[in-house]
């Protein structure tokens, strides 16, 4: 069983936010070293648990801000059934609680918990930013998270992005290959293209394929993303000199300035999901364009059911 997951298990009234940050921070040990939240746990390890403030949750019909969350969450689910839920993320809305941010889909899913005892919590199988919009896969039991977790690790899961970036990439379809490194400044944090052998670095890999084009100006970029690296997309595509727009983080170019009627609001959207479903069988879902990218979209005169050329990008890396 995975760190996390074990602390899910035997402490049900934490977050899984909280969780995650309990172990990165280096409070839970095994064998007496700092572990992570992906780690196995093996027969025999020793795993140090640190004083938790473990609170009860309160009962669905004492807490009207459950059942605001609920409406919430069904409002924006684009698939569902007895084993998954896919939601569709709103751009500015954090999938997981953080320094601050108290509003998250991580919070929001206690509210499905079914009222009986045994009940179990949904709970993520992947991340998207906060300024992403688009599909994200929710396991609303153990059987389907170890399933699409395991579908995550040996890369059956396919996810597609939709992006609008600057300038035209040449060629127009290809293959970002680079070692990213997370790297802190000051109270903020980014990520980095590094070199291989640095410390703590990571490989990524993307395909990428230009869908259309606005002049020489703008490019609609449709990303496949082969690793799942923090802000991965956003780094490589400004890596290769075309940023994505609206990112306030990654976008350094001087001089640039929206074309009129363009909000300034992070153009990246998670497209579609495609994943074996735990039963047999695949599930497929798309989310729409958010609004400030359907707005673009309509500017920029891009139609949006366009054949997406990625579907001929491989699988692997």
């Amino acid at each position: 069983m995975r760190v996390d997951r074990f602390f899910e298990a035997h402490f049900p009234g934490l977050s899984f936010s909280h969780i995650q940050r309990i172990i990165r921070k280096g409070e839970v040990r095994v064998n007496g070293k700092r572990t992570q939240p992906k780690a196995r746990l093996e027969a025999g390890q020793s795993v140090r648990v640190p004083p938790l403030n473990l609170v009860a949750p309160k009962p669905r019909e004492d807490a009207p801000q459950a059942q605001k969350d609920r409406a919430f969450l069904k409002l924006i689910t684009l698939y569902e059934d007895n084993d998954i839920l896919v939601l569709n993320k709103p751009i500015g809305l954090a999938v997981q609680g953080g320094s601050g941010t108290r509003r998250h889909i991580d919070g929001m899913l206690e509210a499905l918990r079914e009222p009986h005892a045994d009940a179990q919590r949904p709970r993520l199988i992947h991340r998207l930013d906060k300024d992403t919009a688009g599909c994200l896969l929710v396991a609303k039991t153990r059987f389907a998270a170890s399933a699409l977790a395991k579908a995550f690790r040996s890369r059956s899961a396919r996810k597609i992005y939709w992006a609008l970036v600057v300038g035209v990439p040449k060629p127009r379809q290809g293959r970002i290959s680079t070692f990213l490194a997370r790297q802190e400044l000051e109270e903020d944090s980014f990520v980095r293209i590094a070199k291989h052998g640095e410390k703590d670095v990571v490989h990524a890999v993307t395909y990428y394929a230009v869908v259309e084009t606005a002049a020489q100006t703008l490019s609609w970029v449709s990303l496949k993303p082969v690793t799942g690296r923090t802000h991965q997309l956003r780094v490589h595509m400004n890596h290769m000199g075309h940023p994505i727009v609206g990112d306030r983080k990654y976008f350094h170019k001087q001089n640039w300035e929206l074309p009129g009627g363009m909000q300034d609001k992070l153009h990246l959207l998670a497209r579609r999901i495609v994943v074996p479903h735990p039963r047999g069988g695949m599930i497929d879902v798309s989310a729409p364009l958010p609004p400030h990218m359907a707005q673009s979209w309509i500017l920029l005169g891009f139609d949006a059911k366009r054949y997406d050329p990625i579907e001929e990008a491989p699988e692997e890396d």
